[in-house]
């Protein structure tokens, strides 16, 4: 997150920005946040989680469709361990871009190894070639893309992980509406109650 803010955010320090951490909630009262990291008296943090928690200040009713968040209403998506524990991550990434303004910025890190740890459930890792295939789908501009592979730590657990920078770039207002409507497409697949009246 230091190596995102310091390479993407430094000649903006100054810039009025709103900052949606996604998966904000903090399991440890010692345990720091992207929130400690991104801390800017200019800019206003929001973490949103699927339940209340320390560091969340929005509740999503439905963790694949943030109606509580309104759409192109954010500069920076911040999004750290959290895509492995979303059943559909890619619906994620959709709700994601949704909420971003024009030219606004993601930063997503997860993991591409590590022992099980179920925040209800541990789903997914992911590799180089995951968040190319995400920004496709979601329609949003891969800046850059790596996973760690050497070990992060001399002993104990082993993790490495994938960390990605997106972009979502200007669009027509023809664009706009492909992009809209590929954003409610995709989410009507992950309802459990899909109706034929829906379409």
């Amino acid at each position: 997150m230091k190596g995102f803010r310091n390479a993407y955010l430094a000649e903006v320090e100054q810039t009025p920005l709103v900052i949606l951490d996604v998966g904000s909630a903090i399991a440890e009262p010692n345990q720091k946040s992207n929130r400690d990291v991104m801390s800017n008296p200019n800019w206003r943090l929001l973490g949103i989680d699927i339940e209340p928690g320390l560091n969340v200040d929005i509740v999503v009713t439905d963790p694949y469709d943030w109606t509580e968040v309104a759409t192109a209403s954010v500069d920076v998506v911040t999004c750290s361990e959290v895509f492995e524990h979303a059943e559909f991550f890619w619906i994620t990434m959709l709700e994601i871009a949704r909420v971003l303004k024009t030219n606004g910025l993601v930063f997503i890190t997860s993991p591409s190894s590590g022992p099980l740890h179920r925040f209800p459930v541990d789903c997914w890792r992911f590799y180089d070639d995951a968040f190319q295939a995400l920004a496709k789908y979601s329609q949003l501009n891969l800046l850059e893309s790596q996973v760690q592979w050497a070990p992060a730590y001399q002993k104990g657990i082993q993790w490495r992980d994938c960390s990605a920078v997106l972009q979502r770039p200007v669009r027509s207002p023809a664009e706009e509406a492909v992009a809209f409507a590929r954003i409610v497409a995709g989410k009507m697949l992950a309802r459990h109650n899909i109706q034929v009246e829906d379409f």
